[in-house]
């Protein structure tokens, strides 16, 4: 009932000096950023050729259904978001823009982001964002986060198709080598997310989401948190083994998988019960830096064999 209650208060909030900020603050910008890196990587991976503008208007419109996806689930999730300290002072929930201004906003950014994409690029391309910001605002976002301590596992889904997409704007084609890299994100987010569930567990345990630790324990949680990291090693090495990069970056990718093992074991000897969470902290910080120099070094190696190739 209170929670009601708050979703109610949340849809009754009349603005009118939300600014530009405000919007901005919307489209969740450090998601973004990961969404049009990762989209950019497959797209510079990817065979074959793209013209510089048809590719700056490619990720634009990426990073546009991104930021629409961003809005939809603040919209939805502005009961939930004003119960918890990291995301209280969203937009929504601290009343500075209205739930109903932020579906309006999302939804315009949505269409607008699929048609650019299918008109000035490919329509695979165009069908697989908008399925993306389907599976994110509606599979994820009001089915599985509310339902099932599996939420992350399911929905990460979303937030791993963007090298497809990239890969797809140039081959207007999925290929394995796009799933591989697809494969990557998908494993590496239930380690990245259920470290910061750890140390979030309140604030998930107040607004009623059912997260892996609120719901089976910490125990189970940290036994998770380890296969899936051991899975995010292998399937980092993958493109090295299948040929689509070097060796350097296989070599380079291992010590960094390495190095995830190494920080979800620290959280998994973390004692239940502990207060300060310091080695979930440090897995969370280092699994972003880990999926980030990961897609970096498949970049430089894509740019590389580019170069190479070339010059032959």
């Amino acid at each position: 009932m209170a929670m009601t209650n708050e979703h109610e208060a949340v849809n009754a909030v009349t603005v009118l000096d939300g600014d530009a900020r405000d919007f901005f603050a919307l489209l969740k910008p450090r998601v973004m950023s990961l969404v049009v890196f990762t989209a950019f990587v497959g797209l510079l991976l990817a065979p074959g050729e793209i013209h510089p503008v048809l590719g700056f208007i490619a990720i634009l419109s990426i990073a546009v259904g991104a930021g629409a996806s961003g809005a939809l689930n603040m919209w939805y999730d502005a009961d939930i978001d004003i119960l918890m300290t990291r995301t209280a002072k969203r937009p929504v929930p601290a009343g500075r823009i209205s739930a109903d201004t932020a579906l309006a906003f999302g939804l315009v950014l949505s269409v607008f982001s699929v048609a650019v994409l299918g008109l000035m690029v490919n329509w695979l391309s165009a069908g697989l964002l908008a399925f993306t910001i389907f599976f994110y605002a509606v599979v994820y976002t009001i089915w599985l986060k509310r339902s099932t301590p599996q939420n992350i596992v399911i929905g990460g889904a979303a937030g791993a198709f963007p090298p497809i997409i990239g890969w797809a704007c140039v081959t207007n084609s999925i290929s394995i080598e796009s799933i591989v890299l697809f494969s990557i994100i998908f494993l590496w987010t239930p380690a990245h997310f259920w470290a910061l569930a750890l140390f979030k567990s309140g604030d998930y345990g107040r607004a009623g989401v059912p997260m892996l630790p609120n719901v089976a324990g910490e125990r189970a949680t940290k036994h998770q948190i380890v296969l899936y990291a051991v899975l995010t090693a292998i399937s980092g090495v993958v493109p090295s083994l299948m040929g689509f990069a070097g060796v350097v970056y296989g070599v380079f990718a291992a010590a960094l998988g390495a190095g995830f093992i190494w920080y979800s074991v620290r959280v998994w000897q973390m004692p239940d019960g502990d207060e300060k969470m310091v080695p979930a902290k440090k897995l969370f910080a280092y699994s972003l830096v880990y999926l980030f120099l990961i897609f970096t070094a498949l970049a430089v190696d894509g740019l590389v064999s580019k170069f190479m190739g070339a010059a032959v």
